[in-house]
C-alpha cells in the first residue's frame, strides 16, 4: 500500500475530512489532497508531523508495504479512542470559563490568607493596641485557616463541574467535524484577553516589590509599617497571579481540544503542577518556620521571597515541560 492510500485510510479511521486534516497540518486542504492523489509527497517534517498525529511510525508511513498485525493494530487503537461532539466541546469550554473565575479567586485567598496573621501580629508588639501575642496567633491563624478552607472548598467544587471532562488531558481522542474550526476561532478571539492578562499578570508582579521600597524610605525601623506595605505586595501579587490563572485556564482549555502544546497527544498526562502546589507549600513552608522558631515578627520575610520567585518557577517549569 501507498502512502497516499495509507493517509486516506488513517483519515478517514479519525474521522476528518481533508479540511480538517488541513487545518492540523497547518497546510491547505489542495496540499491534502494531491497527497491522497499521490501527486506529490509532504516533506520529512511533515511525515514527522502526520506520525504523530496519526500516531503511527514514519516507517509505517513511507514503506510501500504495510503488515497485517500493524494495520489491526491501529484499526483496534483509532476504534478505542473517544470522539469528542461539537456539543460536547462547547460544554467543556463553557465548563471551564465558569471555574476559571472561582479559581482564580481560590488561589487569591492562599495567597492572602496569613495576611491579617502577619499584622495582627505586628500590632501585638505596639503596646499601645492592647493586643497580647496569643490573642493576635489565635485570631490570625483561625482567619488564615478559614480563608484556606474556602478555597479548597472552591478548588474542590470546581473540579467536580470539569471531573467528566478530565479524559481530554490524559487520553488521545479524536474530534468530530467542525470541532477543530470552531475551537481555533474561540481561540483566536480569546487571543488578545489572553495577552492582555500575561502583560498585566507581569506588570502587576513587578511593580508589588514597590511598597515595600516605600516602606524603606518612609520609615525602616517600623515593623507594623512593613508589615502593612507587606500585606500590599501581596494583594498585588495575589491580582497579578488571577490575571495568569484565569487567561491560562481558559488557554489550556483550547489547547486540550486541539491537543497542542503540552497537551499534544504524546505529552498527556504531563501537567504543569507549579501554580497547583506552590502557594500552599510557600504558606506550609511559612507556618513551619514561624511556629518552629517563635520568630513572628521576621518570617513574614518567606512571602517576600515567594512572590519574586513565583515567575520564575512558573518559567522555568514551562521551559522544562517543552523539552522533549
Amino acid at each position: 500500500m501507498i502512502f497516499a492510500d495509507k493517509l486516506i485510510r488513517l483519515r478517514k479511521k479519525s474521522g476528518w475530512s481533508q479540511e480538517e486534516l488541513a487545518e492540523q497540518m497547518h497546510v491547505t486542504r489542495q496540499s491534502i489532497s494531491k497527497w491522497e492523489g499521490a501527486q506529490s509527497v509532504p516533506d520529512l517534517e511533515k511525515v514527522v508531523r502526520l506520525s504523530k498525529l496519526f500516531g503511527v511510525s514514519t516507517d509505517y508511513l513511507l514503506k510501500d508495504e504495510m503488515e497485517a498485525e500493524e494495520s489491526e493494530t491501529i484499526a483496534e487503537d483509532r476504534g478505542s479512542q473517544k470522539r469528542v461532539s461539537m456539543e460536547e466541546a462547547n460544554a467543556f469550554l463553557a465548563a471551564k470559563a465558569g471555574t476559571a473565575g472561582p479559581i482564580a479567586c481560590a488561589v487569591l485567598l492562599c495567597i492572602l490568607s496569613p495576611v491579617c496573621l502577619m499584622i495582627l501580629g505586628a500590632m501585638s508588639e505596639v503596646p499601645q493596641y492592647g493586643l497580647s501575642e496569643n490573642v493576635a496567633g489565635g485570631v490570625g491563624m483561625i482567619l488564615l485557616l478559614a480563608l484556606v478552607a474556602v478555597a479548597v472548598a472552591i478548588f474542590l467544587f470546581c473540579g467536580s463541574k470539569t471531573a467528566k471532562f478530565s479524559y481530554l488531558e490524559k487520553e488521545p481522542f479524536e474530534t468530530e467535524y467542525g470541532v477543530t474550526g470552531m475551537v481555533k476561532e474561540k481561540r483566536e478571539a480569546y487571543k488578545n484577553t489572553y495577552t492582555r492578562n500575561n502583560i498585566l499578570g507581569s506588570c502587576l508582579c513587578i511593580a508589588s516589590l514597590i511598597p515595600l521600597f516605600a516602606g524603606v524610605m518612609i520609615n525602616a525601623e517600623s515593623d507594623l509599617l512593613m508589615v502593612c506595605l507587606l500585606s500590599v505586595m501581596l494583594g498585588m501579587i495575589g491580582l497579578g497571579v488571577t490575571f495568569f490563572v484565569r487567561g491560562g485556564i481558559l488557554w489550556a482549555s483550547f489547547e486540550k481540544l486541539l491537543q497542542e502544546g503540552e497537551y499534544a497527544k504524546g505529552n498527556k498526562g504531563k501537567r504543569n503542577v507549579v501554580s497547583l502546589i506552590y502557594w500552599p507549600l510557600a504558606t506550609a513552608i511559612y507556618l513551619a518556620y514561624s511556629f518552629i522558631t517563635g520568630d513572628w515578627k521576621r518570617s513574614w520575610i518567606i512571602w517576600v521571597i515567594a512572590g519574586v520567585l513565583y515567575p520564575c518557577a512558573v518559567g522555568i517549569s514551562n521551559l522544562y515541560r517543552k523539552k522533549p
